[in-house]
């Protein structure tokens, strides 16, 4: 059940690019985190690239992409492999999608504790104990 925040800027913003975001973050979710789609839910934020800087210029002055995609998941519930798998599966692909990117783009996988992280009005530890009582 993971919440995925994309916040991305784009020289040439092109038509579709949200849901083709949100589609490839829980693509990528499920095949390198092993995510359920049916329970993923995606927020994507576009913002102004003359609003985003790196080391003092903006992206519309480089002429240059960027995201920072943080996805929040269950500790415990992935390896260290998956996590660096995702990460690196998702620079390529977001490029594919947006166009050159600066280096300083971020993907952060956020392992909260079960007790603490849920949906629903239920957290992932109270879901666990219910499905494995004893």
């Amino acid at each position: 059940m993971p919440m995925i925040v994309i916040r991305y800027a784009t020289p040439q913003e092109k038509s579709g690019t949200r849901p083709a975001l949100a589609a490839l973050a829980s693509m990528l979710a499920a095949r390198e985190l092993g995510k359920d789609p049916a329970v993923t839910a995606v927020l994507v934020e576009r913002a102004d690239p003359a609003d985003w800087f790196v080391a003092g210029r903006s992206l519309a002055e480089q002429g240059l992409a960027a995201f920072w995609l943080d996805i929040k998941i269950t500790a415990g519930t992935n390896t260290k492999g998956e996590t660096t798998g995702f990460v690196r599966a998702v620079f390529p692909e977001i490029e594919a999608l947006l166009g050159p990117l600066h280096e300083e783009s971020y993907v952060l996988v956020h392992a909260a504790d079960g007790h603490a992280y849920g949906y629903g009005g239920r957290t992932q530890e109270g879901r666990w104990a219910a499905a494995k009582p004893g």
